[in-house]
């Protein structure tokens, strides 16, 4: 690394650093102020207060880390053009290409950075931040879904008619086992209760009914003809009730609790294993997770493009100084969020594919990117 590199290197990541600092610091003045009414009506301590906020100061700050590193790429290459240190460093044999190196270092660096936080150590942190927001800050909530649909394997399907998350209890409880596309097993309740001690369902007022093929023969006068075999087909029906029985099902209470924003409080790891669990079971609404998980693995590349586009926007000497060219970032970066949210918007509606509407944008201003370096004069 030449010293060129480690002057704009430096000034590249402090400037970053130092803006998102300057950000989080309003942010979260501006949130503590709207929801102080809140945190007094619940009476929370100041340690609860400050604990919330060290989950939310990352999260936020994981938000606008490809806006604050395209700001500060605009902030500092305006600087150094506007001081004549673009010309010179051109000038003395440099070409513009390799004069991009640091920038794009610099980006490695925070993409690499954002990459691990948002995949791995900001989910786990938001975990507790959910949970304090679901407690303190929003509305009671109340499960109130009827005809409940869940299919929990590929041949076994759960129904109930309603579900009380105060109390844990779904009431007309149905599960169904299919094999061959021929049901082979009802298990009925008329409600299930999660025992918190136990962590089992408890069954009340519970039928079993079974239908087990005994042998395959030759159809003759007393049996019953298979339609596609040709042969008679022996079944055996049993049948099993009782009061109250204790059962391990695949559902968790937790299932019923309110979804508000969890997929931000998953990795990577858990995104994908719980997308594949929504999809095994037929569930709807598996567009906002997919959505969450593809944007995770394209936010280094969107690092990358604003950066990209940051050097050549700010790295010609303006006559209105560095204040116009911050603007035109500004700029850049409200139609990047606009382009951003209007196709997550579609995705999550399931207008789209999940997986091509979070590259969209990236693909658009890696475009614009691509015809200004070509055409803007440097």
């Amino acid at each position: 690394m030449k010293l060129l590199d480690k002057y704009i290197l430096k000034q590249f990541l402090s400037t970053f650093f130092f803006v998102v600092v300057i950000l989080l610091a309003v942010i979260s003045v501006i949130d503590m102020t709207d929801k102080m009414d809140k945190f007094a009506k619940a009476e929370l301590t100041a340690g609860q207060i400050f604990g919330y906020y060290m989950d939310f100061i990352p999260w936020i700050g994981s938000l606008v880390a490809p806006i604050t590193i395209f700001i500060a790429t605009v902030y500092v290459c305006s600087r150094m053009a506007g001081r004549t240190e673009v010309i010179a460093i051109l000038s003395a044999g440099i070409s513009f290409r390799r004069m991009m190196f640091p920038y794009f270092m610099g980006s490695f660096i925070v993409a690499i950075l954002s990459f691990i936080l948002n995949g791995w150590i900001i989910p786990n942190s938001n975990k507790s931040k959910l949970a304090f927001e679901v407690q303190y800050l929003k509305s009671k909530y109340y499960y109130d879904k009827q005809n409940v649909h869940i299919q929990v394997a590929p041949d076994v399907y759960l129904y109930m008619k309603s579900y009380n998350n105060t109390n844990n209890t779904g009431y007309q409880f149905t599960m169904e086992r299919f094999e061959d596309n021929k049901l082979i097993e009802k298990l009925t309740a008329n409600r299930i209760e999660w025992d918190t001690t136990k962590k089992k369902w408890t069954m009340r007022d519970w039928r079993i009914h079974r239908v087990q093929t005994i042998f395959e023969k030759t159809a003759g006068p007393e049996t019953t003809l298979g339609a596609d075999t040709g042969k008679a087909i022996i079944t055996k029906d049993t049948l099993l009730s009782g009061t109250s029985k204790d059962t391990a099902l695949v559902i968790h209470p937790k299932e019923f609790e309110s979804d508000y924003r969890k997929y931000d409080g998953m990795t990577l790891n858990e995104l994908t294993a719980y997308i594949n669990t929504l999809r095994a079971r037929g569930s709807t609404g598996i567009e906002v997770y997919e959505v969450e998980k593809y944007t995770r693995y394209t936010a280094p590349f969107t690092i990358f493009i604003l950066v990209f586009m940051g050097v050549i926007v700010s790295s010609r000497k303006s006559r209105g100084g560095t204040g116009l060219q911050i603007a035109l970032g500004f700029l850049l970066s409200f139609i990047f969020i606009i382009f951003f949210t209007l196709f997550r918007t579609f995705a999550e509606n399931g207008s789209m594919p999940p997986q091509i509407s979070v590259w969209i944008p990236n693909v658009i201003f890696g475009i614009i990117s691509l015809i200004m370096y070509k055409y803007v004069p440097r």
